[in-house]
């Protein structure tokens, strides 16, 4: 079930003997745009139309009632309520030390303040359809609650009887957001960026989905704030030596791929032995999987064993990949982990899986997908803040940099900007002048 690849030996550089995701063609992203356009040209009945297109039903409204989610977390187990209640605090706890406190710079007489302060509204995608993601509407909308935003949008995709889950809207009640629109895909996110009728226009728009929705995301950005990261089909690639427990191994393997096809599942060791049995054991464990569909449909498409020559090939594979989820079932995994460059989120050990991540550890489980974590980093509260620097002086403040910045301005050619300061300087001495 999953492809080996052996890398030990010739055969030129890691980066070019792996296999690399297919980019997105051009038929997605032309659906993508076509749908945006139809958003916003159409509103409320482009929504109507594309729900029923793409998710076989029409919601009997785009806003989900107060009511009905308040109602919906009363159906909701109270274990499960209990389990919102701790996830959401645990997230909360870790967010709070991202905020960022007001920085004051002092130089020269002149005083900079950077201020860091909320967008007014935010706009959070959570998948749904097939299955109840209540973890993702937790983490996109609590950091934004942390920032302080003001206003939280939630769009999600309406299940088969044209409704959110309950547990999702019990999220949503542990939460306390502001709205929620059983609306999904592509025309979610161009409902959030232009706004329709029932659906407001946001600041910022964050959250996870499959390759169209990010897309979505990657053509919207400028016009409302995207994080950097590709927050697409989910990925993880499970580092495993000879002491490595196959079935642990295994079963993170799968963990991911459960999410269904377009992610990435990837076992890496530098033993031939541990790669064999885990090889088994995903076999095993999938074919009893209650989503063995999507499980299998994952790994047929991107899910390989790779074989390395030692523990520096392995890194290499790694930092090439650049994973979503990297999980590091090894001897010594804090030692290792220093030496990762590029991933989403690093799990240590046999008792750190990913899932703990995705639930319950506290730090956001929207993570860069795509190789984007060579440059992207999780959903956090700075996700939903923008800096603002204000500056203030007094005279001598501003005649001790004046010469510098009258000798730039007219270097550029810009004689206003340089008179701006010489007329302040001049009247300042003419009033003197006068008085004496």
């Amino acid at each position: 079930m999953l492809t080996r690849l052996d890398l030990r030996g010739g055969g030129g550089p890691v980066a070019a003997r792996l296999p690399r995701p297919e980019a997105a063609s051009a038929g997605p992203l032309e659906a993508v745009r076509a749908i945006i356009a139809e958003v916003r040209e159409r509103g409320d009945d482009a929504l109507r139309e594309l729900t029923e297109r793409f998710d076989g039903v029409s919601p009997a409204s785009l806003t989900v009632p107060p009511d009905e989610i308040d109602e919906a977390a009363a159906r909701t187990p109270a274990e499960v309520r209990e389990a919102l209640a701790a996830a959401a605090a645990s997230v909360d706890a870790y967010h709070r030390h991202q905020l960022l406190a007001d920085v004051v710079h002092k130089r020269g007489g002149v005083t900079v303040t950077e201020r860091h302060l909320p967008v007014r509204r935010a706009g959070c995608y959570v998948p749904g359809g097939r299955a109840a993601y209540p973890s993702t509407l937790l983490m996109t909308t609590v950091p934004a609650k942390v920032a302080g935003v003001d206003e939280i949008a939630v769009c999600v995709p309406p299940g088969p009887d044209g409704r959110i889950a309950d547990v999702t809207l019990a999220a949503a009640a542990a939460v306390g957001v502001d709205e929620v629109h059983p609306v999904g895909g592509a025309q979610a996110i161009a409902a959030l960026a232009y706004g329709t009728e029932s659906v407001g226009a946001v600041d910022v728009i964050a959250g996870p989905g499959n390759a169209y929705v990010a897309l979505a995301q990657r053509e919207v950005a400028g016009v409302v704030g995207v994080p950097a990261a590709f927050a697409g089909p989910s990925e993880v690639v499970v580092v495993a030596d000879a002491g490595a427990n196959p079935t642990f191994a295994a079963a993170d393997v799968i963990l991911q791929a459960e999410h269904g096809p377009d992610g990435l599942a990837w076992l890496v060791t530098w033993d031939e032995t541990t790669a064999g049995a885990v090889e088994a054991e995903v076999v095993r464990l999938a074919a009893r999987a209650d989503r063995r569909a999507e499980i299998e449909a994952t790994l047929r498409h991107s899910g390989y064993s790779v074989v390395c020559s030692g523990a520096e090939q392995a890194l290499e594979v790694v930092n090439e990949i650049a994973p979503e989820h990297l999980e590091l079932l090894v001897a010594e995994p804090e030692a290792l982990a220093p030496r990762v460059r590029n991933a989403g989120a690093v799990f240590c050990g046999p008792w750190a899986p990913a899932s703990l991540g995705d639930y319950a550890a506290g730090p956001n489980h929207v993570l860069p997908t795509d190789g984007t974590a060579r440059f992207a980093s999780a959903l956090g509260v700075r996700d939903f803040l923008k800096s603002m620097h204000v500056v203030s002086t007094d005279r001598d403040g501003l005649a001790g940099l004046a010469p510098h910045v009258i000798a730039l301005a007219e270097a550029e050619g810009l004689t206003a900007h340089a008179e701006s300061v010489r007329v302040r300087l001049s009247t300042e001495a003419e009033q003197t002048g006068s008085a004496s």
